[in-house]
This record gives structure tokens, C-alpha cells and sequence, in this order.
């Protein structure tokens, strides 16, 4: 945590003389058989996404080419962490348009269920049906696909609608 908290590495040559730092963590590693600790961070650019810690069964210090080589892979590592990181936000970005593309294309066939059976303009159906869902409490994607795929007769958007337009035409 510190060397991700400061973004400097950590060089713990031997875990005896850091009770007092980290009361919790070293009785448990030393309990694992561990003597020494190194913690590099892993960063991009400034930002610090973590630290790549390397536990040592001896006593000592990394030498100068040991830490470049640590250095090396905590940057390896981060590269790899981010790209992941990126790519999964594509995919979820590209899942989250593909949705809203196919609720779009219901919606409208829904529009066209509407338009056949009710004969009404085309601005009109997109009304009818918002005001069944807002009046039902459903999600407009839900009604759209009862409607193309058939398991909603359209009448009932229409009389809903009729009745809704009646009521508050005689307030």
C-alpha cells in the first residue's frame, strides 16, 4: 500500500526490523517464510494503478539491476492491466449501443403495430406508447417487444390511450 499510496518503491531488505511499520502484515509474512519485501509501483504517465511486490526468502536488498529488471515489470504489467482495462470498455461500450440500436429498431416496429391497427400518424403511436408504459410503470423496450413479437395486442394501448385522452379531456 505505501508504494502505491507515495508511487515510489518500498525496499524492505529484512522484514524483522519492520514490525513497528506494519504491525499486521509482517508476523504473517514472516509466519509464510518470508524475510524480505520489494514493492514497485505500477504506473502510467503519473497515475499509479497498483505496485508489483516481490517477497524474498532471504535477507537483502535488490541489487541496482534487480530493481530496473522489478521496474520493468511493474510497467509490463501495468501496459497489460490498462489495455485490458480499455478493451473491456469497448466492449461494454459497444454492448450498451447495440442494446439502445435494437430497443430503437423494436420501438419503432412497435410504432408500426400502432400505426396498422389504430390508424393513427406516426408521432401519434410513439405518444400512445409512451403513455401506456409511463401509466403502467413499464419499460418502453419491454412493451415494444410484447408488441412486434405479438404477445401484446395493440388494442390495449389504444383503448388505455382512449381512456386516458377521456379522462382528461373532461377534467
Amino acid at each position: 500500500m505505501d508504494a502505491f499510496r507515495t508511487g515510489e518503491p518500498v525496499l524492505i531488505a529484512d522484514l524483522s526490523t519492520s514490525r513497528r511499520r506494519w504491525p499486521t502484515f509482517t508476523p504473517q509474512a514472516r509466519a509464510q517464510g518470508f524475510a524480505s519485501v520489494h514493492a514497485v509501483p505500477m504506473r502510467l504517465r503519473g497515475e499509479v494503478i497498483g505496485a508489483l511486490n516481490l517477497f524474498g526468502l532471504h535477507t537483502g536488498t535488490l541489487s541496482p539491476a534487480d530493481l530496473q529488471l522489478a521496474r520493468a515489470l511493474a510497467d509490463t504489467a501495468t501496459i497489460g492491466i490498462l489495455q485490458e482495462r480499455a478493451i473491456r470498455r469497448g466492449e461494454v461500450l459497444t454492448e450498451q449501443l447495440q442494446t439502445a440500436l435494437n430497443s430503437r429498431v423494436t420501438i419503432e416496429q412497435a410504432k408500426g403495430v400502432l400505426f396498422h391497427a389504430g390508424g393513427l400518424d406516426m408521432d401519434d403511436t410513439f405518444d400512445v406508447l409512451r403513455g401506456y408504459c409511463r401509466s403502467h410503470s413499464a419499460r418502453m423496450s419491454d412493451i415494444a417487444t410484447q408488441l412486434a413479437t405479438a404477445t401484446l395486442d395493440p388494442r390495449v394501448l389504444l383503448e388505455d390511450h382512449a381512456r386516458r385522452t377521456h379522462t382528461t379531456s373532461t377534467r
